[in-house]
């Protein structure tokens, strides 16, 4: 027996498990062993076989592998002949533990094994041995992963009442033979990791694949033919496990589709499928429960697993993918087979319909619209098997069906690309369901037509798109039903959901979207133009069932996308085509909306950017459709809407016009980050007008309204703005109830939360929120009257109520603190309006003078004046008792009740202590934001009324301001916090009234201030006036801010009013001038020292200055300089306008430590920087730029600014614009400046910084720095190019011909000394820069690339050069041609040479003699370069045009070398000579008529006949008429200039490339181009024509008919192509041998010999075939749109074999996995330089997926050459013309991952037993097939 069993095991490696049977046979009958003892005996070697499985691992061999497979089957035999008791041995211990070993290890045996198993189980009938085992423990395992406790439901195995998740079996439920054999293998040969010996838990992809395995196998053997005898025994029992176990698995199942990821997808792939076909073999399984009969149907399973799915559905990404998944098994059912006939396609009875349940047909809508494509995939896939739509269309012939009035396609208007598009389009089905009209209003064909549509998109290239998309579109728009259409009852179900316009529309819209969100920008331009093209008035009403969240939604999306507004923005026009469709389209759709769906469509459209973010195209477009949809007219027929809306309807309107006004205002605030101006006002002009179509301004809260008034920008509503009547007309309506509501706004603020016992304590954000507030009112006050009268109740209420406010016993703090504010917003606004009124009554007087419109106002200019006469009335009424307010309220600031040291809150120390956050108790700093509220608005009532009247009133309160300043400015230093931050309060209010006691000095100030303190009193005449309170002021308030009482933070607050205070205090000098204050003879404000002791403050504290402080700062800089200037010199020092070098160089030092430090480039901080350092009265001393050891001061300062300028285009446009004024006013300074000069000239591109125009429009301070700046030289030059980096070079274009006009003029008053400066400065920067664009290696180069920054330095370089043209002298004029003629004879582009040749043809005008002496011998030098023969010719035509010398004199000498070179070779010259000396011979000789020169010399009459010939010859003609006049407009004196250099705005918007105009040059070559593509199609038609006959006859037919359908197009192509005809074999990197072998060829060819001897005469082909770029680009073009993908594939022979056989077939490219093999010579020797021919792509094996993904949206067609069950004979598939080929591994094939995204698999038939060829062969086979097909086609 052992040396049996010893034998048998042994041959167990090499015997196959299908042999097995047959030798245990010969065994049993050659010996007396039994089965049975042999079946026990193998039984014993089990624990070897289990230990050899784990110690192998993965490592299994095929050997092993068959061992254990046959020593499966040989137990398998003996329990087939053995009994029940021998099956639950083996099951017991044999195979549950096999399970755990063999499936981890190798799924292929597992499967073999199983297979093996489940036979016995099936010959044998063993279910019940099953039952009692196996299953309840895999059941039982699959529990315990899911934590399940109990269930009774179970129809094999019933759960414990205990616990089972501690992993330990039941003994009830322990296999009775699972005994001390068991136990012992595994504790002595199973792992405790792979099977614990007390536990048995199957791992749950192990237990769910042996159960779905043991189910199909109960199915088959109950259904399956047996032997008749026994087919009702085992059917009945098969039958009743399969029930048993459907029960328990569909409950299994339930719960772990609700569980985690792990179990979901192991239910999907093992449960699922096999539940799912046991239900399509039969519909009912009767169950018999523990306790209950069941009946198992497939309608209750699948009702209970929708539920799940809903569930998966609300969950996140992959779950939905779960759920997909699910759907698509489900309906992928077959029909059952049973007696149920009346079910549905789906298999499902008419009780439940998965199609009825609206959730499905939602989540098919979100998934077709999901952003992964799988998911998109799997939402299709679903949708066309619950329709029933067929996978494949079958190509039809049928033409398209042409329909007028449509955007569709016309094939005689086609282009070769369209009429190929088109073909497609009908060959995939287009062409058959547009010759069905009649059918398309079918549910079927309109379902067909939607999924076709999505197919389009999701797989398809943009051609295909191009073509059928708007004929498929059009179609189902034409099916629309009407509105009295009624559905029929007869169609399928899906009918009902493309049944009404409603649900077209619906699924129109998922089309519509998936194109907007389309990876082709291409594409989703072409879905927006054939939705905005799509003419709705021709479809009835069918636009207003569009639905509303689509066009919410994907439409307003979408239209966001930069791809549609191409345009936008060109010449400053912000709209677009897309821009104007949607708007009309948004005007029509709103049009048939009631009032209350107008309003809340609008709030909605509106509410869009709240949600995302758009751009500028964007965001116009938006604004755009909302002025559209409000401005839409409403269409007849419509409901009424009182009706609808009830009583309810107007205050329900107004809430949401109010909505609708502040949503508005949310936009405008959007289009602030939009910088342009001009774009601003687009976009406020078009919310003006949606606002005035739908309401009023009386229609909302005056709050929303006052609101939305301030989100306009004030340049655009103050007065004389561009908006300002129209939202004077919409606010001011027919009924004044607005003005009534604005009129009652001061009593109701006054009183808003204010009570008798209301607290009245206020912070700063509440008084800042009160100011606010009152800016509004006060600004939409002015806009809403438009009389004096209206005014009326705004004076009386001022008049009731100043009495009342200011009496203390009646005295309320918030009243009379918001009585003050209302007071201070209405003067504000006063201020306002006066200045645009002084501005533009300059304005009107200037358009009068030019007959031109005068701006609309609400006002005049006579009411204007009354009405400031009136309110100065009003304020002057109650200024007594202001004054005595004020006086009461600021006793905060000196009271030594409050001033008492006090103990800070915790929540008050813990402040940082900004500028709005006081470190003081909330009563304190109530009282001092009083105090500086009403004295902030005493001195602003004082401001005013001084205009209007001077009377005791208004000096008493002068006298009180100045009064109250000095006591602030004198009171002891704090010794507390609390009394410190009081301090910094005073000095605020200081700082307020001092801003404006500046502007009211006036001779009775002098009084008054003697008055305030005897100190005042000048005791010796180098005493300034106001020396003593200055120094007072700078003394304390020092020691406050050194007293260490603050806080940084608020230190650095009283640093601001410290500097504040001090420029009002500086300005005082300049504004009593202005107010007539003279003084006495040698007095002054301030004296030298106190002037010095500020400036040295000064200079301390700006490295440190915070940035509020900057602009304080740098304007006490500059006054400060100018009052140095103003004072007498020190002759002990080295002083310019009263300032010592030592002090510039402080200055400049902390000046530029102040700019670096500043994070943000702000436009008032750098031209207040520029304006106080580089002062005007400093600049003229050569001490401050120059000194013995380097650069001084200034200069120092300006190279600094001009290198960090470099980073910061708006720091160098600024420094620009005041450095060249500077230098025109010193010209003595220039010399020191050329590297400067230089810098500024090679500076800048056309570049438009809107961030800048919109400072300068809306910031008071940028306007007001910027214009101290230096002023400009060129006002329309500043005006055109201020807002682009070209102004620095412009700026010092127009400086030097500024200083020339200067300099060469003999009526200017200028110095002579400047002159010389001036003409030596403007020599030394020609000759530099001369010298840089002959010698630096940048800009002498010759070989550059077009718009390249050498380019660009070359064309900045020329155009300063010809700016500097007028300083060239007899003294340098030699240097000068010498660099002017090197530059000529070297290469330099057309955009270049332009300025070498204006700038020659200026010198040679201005010294004639140089023209025979330099022009005339180069002009003989035939050997010079075709180009700078061109330029010369220029020069000398232009010389003799332009010459001041006599016509013939010029002749004379240029002509004759002119003439031969009509001759030239070289078609560019000939051409170019032609235009210009037909344009001397013009001036030469007016009579062109031969006849009439019968007369002239011979000579004379030649140059007649030769000006008749240019004149009118055709072609010349054509070349003469297409320079469109150039050089009847040059002038060589303004080409000098700078108006003639860069272009005017036009041109700058225009060009992109430096203001380069286009060159004569570049339009001859232009012309020649053409000229010459006319004469190549022609002579390649005549070459085809010549060489038809010995084509073939039936390409010849095929030709004739291409001929005659394109109208010659195709002739043209194809004579093009005999031209390229070459040896396919030849080395192309062998230029000779190509020239040589092409000349042959046509040579051969002496029937059309002659048009190639036209060709050679005019040298038209000379790089025809010589050129391999020309030739490289014509292979590309010829390739095949095939790819081979080979990234699988390793070994260098295959790869290298496959790039051989790409290049010979042409194919589009071969993809490997690393291109390093190409350098392995063993490639290069079998491709023999294939690669250097065919494209290939670099793809890792890992990034497979992402380059099929990415060719399949790119409209591939993904196919595997591979052999599986599906696979399509090669032979027998019809190959797209986009493929791409996977090729697999050459042993293990493609990966069924790869095979899953495979659109289709192809195998190569094969006869042979071999089974696989090479995979270059398989390859190379397919290829050609590929090939082959195509050229049939």
């Amino acid at each position: 027996m052992e040396s049996i069993v010893a034998s048998l095991l042994s041959s167990f490696r090499r015997i196959p498990p299908a042999a097995i049977p047959a030798v245990l046979d010969c065994i049993l009958t050659s010996t007396a062993a039994s089965p049975s003892s042999l079946f026990y005996r193998l039984l014993d070697e089990f624990p070897d076989i289990s230990k050899g499985i784990v110690q192998k691992g993965e490592q299994i061999d095929s050997e092993w592998r068959n061992s254990v497979a046959t020593y499966v089957a040989a137990l398998s035999h003996f329990v087939k002949k053995s009994g029940p008791h021998d099956m639950h041995i083996f099951v017991c211990n044999i195979w549950i533990p096999l399970l755990k070993l063999v499936h981890p290890c190798d799924r292929e045996l597992f499967n073999e094994v199983s297979t093996l198993f489940l036979n016995v189980v099936k010959e044998t009938n063993s279910w019940e041995v099953l039952e009692e085992t196996m299953v309840p423990l895999l059941l039982r395992s699959i529990g315990l992963s899911m934590g399940m406790s109990q269930n009774e439901q179970f129809a094999i195995y019933k759960w414990s009442e205990n616990p089972i998740s501690n992993g330990s079996m039941d003994e009830d439920m322990r296999p009775k033979l699972l005994g001390d054999f068991h136990n012992k293998l595994t504790d002595n040969y199973i792992p405790k990791d792979v099977l614990v010996c007390n536990s048995y838990i199957i791992p749950l992809s192990i237990a769910c694949h042996i159960l779905t395995l043991t189910l199909y196998a109960a199915l088959r053997s109950t259904y399956e033919d047996i032997i008749p005898e026994s087919t009702l025994a085992i059917g009945s029992l098969a039958k009743t496990f399969a029930g048993k176990m459907l029960w328990d698995l569909s409950s299994l199942t339930l719960k772990m589709l609700i569980q985690t990821s792990e179990h979901r997808s192991t239910a999907i792939k093992f449960l699922l499928p096999f539940i799912f076909n046991a239900f399509a073999r039969e519909y009912t399984f009767s169950v018999a429960v523990p306790g209950t009969s069941h009946v198992l149907t497939r309608e209750d399973n699948f009702i209970k697993i929708w539920k799940c799915i809903k569930l998966l559905f609300t969950l996140g990404s992959l779950e939905r993918r779960d759920a997909y998944d699910i759907l698509s098994l489900y309906l992928s059912l077959p029909s059952p087979v049973d007696e149920h006939k009346d079910l549905d396609m789906g298999g499902r009875e008419g009780e439940f319909d998965l199609r009825d349940d609206q959730t499905f047909w939602d989540e098919i809508r979100r998934g077709l619209l999901d952003k992964e494509s799988m998911l998109r995939k799997q939402s299709l896939l679903i949708l066309k098997r619950t329709l029933n739509l067929s996978k494949e269309r079958k190509s039809h012939s049928d033409t398209l069906v042409e329909v007028s009035g449509e955007n569709g396609s016309c094939s005689d208007m086609m282009g070769k690309r369209g009429r190929w598009a088109d073909k497609e389009a009908q060959s995939l089905g287009v062409g058959r369901i547009c010759s069905y009209n009649e059918l398309i209003s079918t549910g079927w064909y309109r379902w067909e037509a939607f999924v076709f549509l999505y197919e389009m998109l999701e797989e398809y290239g943009t051609h295909l798109v191009e073509a059928a998309w708007n004929h498929q579109i059009m179609l189902l728009l034409r099916s629309l039903p009407s509105e009295n259409t009624v559905c029929s009852a007869n169609g399928e179900l899906y009918h009902s959901r493309m049944a009404t316009a409603e649900q077209i529309f619906e699924w129109l819209a998922i089309l519509w979207e998936r194109g907007f969100c389309h990876d082709n920008p291409l594409v989703r331009c072409l879905i927006m133009q054939s939705f905005l093209g799509i003419k709705w008035d021709n479809y009835g009403c069918c636009a207003r069932v569009v639905p509303k969240s689509f066009i919410l939604g994907p439409f307003i999306r979408a239209l966001n996308d930069p791809v549609h507004h191409k345009e936008f923005g060109a010449k400053e026009l912000y709209s677009s085509w897309a821009i104007e469709a949607s708007a009309r389209f948004l005007c029509l759709y709103a049009s048939y909306m009631e009032e209350r769906q107008h309003i809340s469509f609008l709030v909605d459209l509106s509410l869009v950017p709240k949600m995302h973010s758009f751009g500028r195209a964007g965001l116009i477009c938006l604004v755009e459709c909302i002025a559209a949809a409000a401005c839409g007219v409403r269409k007849p027929g419509n409901h009424d809407t009182d009706a609808i809306i009830g009583e309810s309807g107007p205050n329900f309107c107004q809430i949401d016009k109010g909505h609708l006004l502040d949503v508005w205002r949310f936009i405008l605030e959007c289009s602030k980050q939009h910088f342009n101006t001009k774009y601003r006002r687009q976009v406020c002009e078009k919310i003006l007008a949606a606002a005035a179509s739908v309401m009023s301004g009386s229609d909302v809260p005056l709050e929303i309204l006052f609101h939305f008034i301030s989100s306009l920008p004030r340049e655009y509503t103050d007065y004389g703005g561009s908006l300002r009547y129209v939202v004077h007309k919409w606010l001011r309506g027919p009924d004044l109830q607005l003005l009534k509501a604005i009129d009652g706004f001061p009593g109701k603020f006054l009183t808003y939360h204010q009570s008798q016992d209301s607290d009245s304590i206020f912070d700063d954000e509440e008084l800042e929120a009160w100011g606010s507030e009152a800016k509004r009112w006060a600004r939409v006050l002015f806009l809403v009257v438009d009389s004096t009268e209206h005014f009326g109740p705004i004076l009386k209420f001022i008049q009731d109520h100043r009495t009342d406010v200011f009496k203390k016993k009646n005295y309320l703090e918030l009243m009379a603190v918001k009585f003050l504010i209302l007071i201070a917003s209405l003067i504000e606004e006063l201020q306002v309006i006066q200045e645009k009124v002084a501005i533009f009554q300059v304005a009107k007087i200037k358009n009068e003078d030019l007959n031109m419109p005068t701006i609309v106002d609400n006002f005049t200019f006579m009411e204007e004046s009354v009405i400031f006469v009136k309110f100065g009335v009003v304020f002057l009424s109650f200024l007594e008792e202001l004054v005595s307010f004020t006086k009461l309220s600021c006793s905060v600031f000196w009271s030594s009740v409050i001033t008492e040291d006090m103990t800070l809150a915790g929540s008050v120390r813990g402040r940082l202590g900004g500028p709005s956050q006081r470190r003081l108790p909330s009563s304190p700093c109530t009282s001092v934001l009083e105090a500086i509220t009403s004295i902030r608005t005493l001195a602003s009532v004082l401001r005013w009324c001084v205009q209007s009247k001077a009377d005791g009133l208004i000096h008493s309160a002068e006298s009180f301001l100045w009064k109250s300043c000095w006591k602030i400015i004198t009171t002891p230093a704090p010794i507390s916090e609390v009394e410190a931050e009081i301090r910094i309060a005073a000095y605020e209010a200081c700082a307020y009234a001092l801003k404006d006691l500046m502007f009211v000095f006036s001779p009775m100030t002098l009084d008054m201030m003697a008055d305030i303190d005897d100190s005042f009193q000048l005791e010796t005449d180098d005493q300034g006036l106001l020396d003593v309170f200055v120094s007072t002021f700078m003394h304390n308030i020092n020691q406050i801010i050194d007293g260490g009482k603050l806080t940084r933070t608020r230190r650095a607050v009283l640093m601001n009013w410290k500097w504040s205070c001090s420029e009002s205090l500086l300005s005082i000098p300049i504004n009593a001038l202005r107010n007539g204050v003279q003084l006495e003879t040698c007095k002054s404000f301030f004296s030298n020292t106190i002037v010095e002791h500020i400036f040295g403050d000064l200079v301390g504290s700006l490295e440190n200055a915070g940035e509020i402080s900057v602009l304080p700062m740098l304007r006490c800089v500059r006054l400060n300089i100018e009052l140095l200037a103003s004072q007498i010199k020190d002759s002990a020092k080295i002083f310019c306008g009263g300032i010592s070098i030592e002090m510039m160089w402080l200055l400049v030092h902390s000046s530029w430590i102040l700019h670096i430090s500043c994070n943000k480039r702000r436009v008032a901080p750098i031209a207040a920087l520029l304006s106080s350092i580089l002062h005007q009265s400093a600049f003229g001393d050569q001490f401050m730029h120059i000194s013995d050891d380097g650069p001084g001061p200034m200069k120092w300062f300006v190279e600094k600014i001009l290198e960090e300028g470099t980073k910061s285009p708006r720091t160098i446009r600024l420094a620009a614009l005041h450095l060249c004024g500077l230098w025109l006013a010193y010209p003595n300074t220039l010399q020191y400046y050329i590297k400067e000069l230089k810098l500024l000239t090679f500076y800048g591109s056309v570049a438009f910084d809107e961030d800048f125009e919109a400072e300068l429009a809306e910031n008071h301070d940028a306007r007001a720095e910027v214009s101290l700046l230096s002023r400009s030289l060129d006002p329309e030059l500043t005006n055109v190019f201020i807002n682009t980096e070209l102004y620095a070079r412009v700026s010092v274009a127009v400086l030097f011909a500024k200083l020339a006009d200067i300099a060469y003029s003999d009526n200017c008053t200028s110095r002579n000394e400047d002159k010389v400066a001036i003409i030596a400065s403007g020599k030394l920067f020609l000759l530099e820069l001369l010298n840089s664009v002959v010698n630096e290696k940048d800009l002498s180069k010759e070989l550059y690339k077009k718009y390249s920054a050498i380019h660009r330095r070359k064309v900045r370089a020329w155009q300063m050069i010809c700016a500097l043209a007028h300083f060239v002298d007899q003294d340098i004029v030699e240097e000068v041609t010498f660099s002017l003629h090197t530059s000529i004879q070297r290469n330099n582009l057309p955009s270049v040479r332009q300025y070498l040749e204006t700038f020659g043809i200026y010198i040679y005008l201005k010294f004639p003699s140089l023209v025979g002496q330099q022009l005339v011998p180069l002009l003989r030098n035939y050997d010079l370069r075709p180009q700078a023969l061109s330029s010369y010719i220029f020069i000398a035509a232009n010389v003799i045009l332009h010459g001041e010398k006599t016509q013939f004199g010029h002749l004379d000498e240029l002509l004759p070398p002119i003439v031969p070179l009509l001759t030239s070779h070289h078609h560019t010259l000939r051409g170019f000579t032609q235009i210009l000396v037909y344009h001397v011979l013009e001036k030469m000789f007016p009579d062109s008529n031969p006849a009439a020169c019968s007369s002239m010399s011979l000579e004379g009459r030649c140059f007649v006949d030769l000006r008749y010939y240019l004149e009118h010859n055709s072609d010349c003609t054509r070349l003469r008429v297409s320079m469109n006049s150039y050089l009847d407009s040059f002038d060589p004196i303004k080409s000098v200039s700078p108006a003639g250099i860069f272009t005017n705005r036009v041109a700058v918007e225009e060009q992109e490339f430096e203001c380069v105009p286009a060159t004569l040059m570049e339009r001859v070559i232009d012309f020649l181009n053409e000229t010459r593509e006319d004469l190549r199609s022609s002579m390649a038609k005549d070459a085809a024509a010549i060489q038809s006959d010995s084509i073939c006859i039936d390409e010849g037919r095929k030709c004739n008919e291409t001929l005659n359908y394109n109208g010659g197009h195709s002739t043209n192509q194809l004579g093009k192509e005999l031209l390229y005809d070459f040896q396919r074999k030849i080395c192309l990197s062998k230029n000779e041998q190509l020239e040589t072998g092409s000349a042959s060829f046509l040579a051969n060819r002496t029937s059309h010999g002659s048009l190639l001897d036209m060709e050679n005469e005019d040298n038209l082909l000379d790089q025809l075939l010589n050129n391999r770029g020309v030739i490289d680009e014509k292979l590309k073009g010829s390739r095949q749109q095939i790819i081979l993908q080979a990234s699988l594939i390793d070994r260098i022979p295959n790869l290298a074999g496959l790039a051989r056989t790409c290049e010979v077939f042409r194919a589009a490219g071969l993809v490997i996995a690393n291109k390093n093999v190409l350098n392995d010579k063993q490639f290069q020797l079998i491709s023999v330089t294939a690669d250097k021919w065919v494209p290939i792509v670099e793809v890792p094996v890992e990034s497979m997926k992402i380059f099929l993904e990415k060719k399949k949206q790119q409209g591939f067609a993904i196919l595997g050459l591979e052999q599986t069950a599906n696979s399509i004979p090669l032979d027998q598939y019809n190959f797209p013309a986009k493929t791409v080929l996977v090729l697999g591994h050459e042993k293990e094939g493609i990966p069924v991952e790869i095979i899953h995204m495979l659109d289709a698999c192809i195998e190569i038939p094969q006869l042979g037993i071999v089974r696989s060829l090479n995979v270059h062969v398989s390859g190379a086979l397919a290829l050609w097939e590929y090939t082959r097909q195509q050229r049939l086609r």
